[in-house]
């Protein structure tokens, strides 16, 4: 299959995870970690550019679209006031993420970056996992779902192949996985409560 058509497949599938994802959020029936959205935006946003100067090429476009929604969820999600609860370990990431720029910047290598901001939106999970493990009907497992897919379809459009542009696909695609099997787990459990 061609990379241009995996890329728009993949942006295809960022668009259909994240229309019904916002449309719950404004109806107030989804509730995520401000922090968390406010993290990953700015942690995909960088690594998109990180994945171009790598020769990520198209394959790295669903990343930046999905940078650009994720801001938009996370502003969405400060102006509805869904949980805006942050820690001093949320600044720690945060802190973390924007450290990436100066580490890029210093190593001229765009891997250090995204290996930094990888392990930060690993952490920017911290406050989402959390949260869904008290709440673990707050949150839309299907959206979740849709993104690893795309993560892992993203990785086939890429042009160039290297720790640079797999990496952070790959490393969010899995923890979206891991993130639907814990949620999956307390709902169960907490329907046997």
């Amino acid at each position: 299959m061609p990379k241009e058509l995996l890329s728009a497949l993949a942006i295809a599938l960022t668009f259909i995870a994240y229309i019904p994802y916002i449309k719950s959020i404004q109806a107030g029936a989804t509730k995520p970690h401000v922090f968390s959205w406010v993290i990953w935006g700015l942690s995909t946003l960088i690594v998109f550019t990180a994945q171009l100067a790598g020769g990520g090429g198209v394959g790295a476009w669903p990343i930046g679209v999905s940078a650009l929604i994720t801001i938009y969820v996370a502003l969405l999600a400060f102006i509805k006031r869904t949980d805006n609860t942050i820690t001093a370990a949320d600044w720690s990431f945060f802190s973390l993420a924007m450290l990436s720029l100066p580490v890029w910047i210093a190593t001229d290598d765009p891997l250090w970056a995204v290996v930094i901001l990888t392990a930060v939106d690993l952490f920017g999970f911290g406050p989402t996992f959390r949260k869904a493990y008290w709440r673990p009907f707050e949150e839309q497992l299907l959206f979740f779902g849709l993104m690893a897919i795309r993560n892992f379809i993203s990785v086939g459009a890429l042009e160039a192949y290297s720790l640079t542009t797999i990496l952070f696909p790959a490393v969010t695609g899995a923890a979206c996985v891991i993130f639907i099997a814990m949620v999956m787990f307390r709902r169960h459990a907490s329907r046997l409560s």
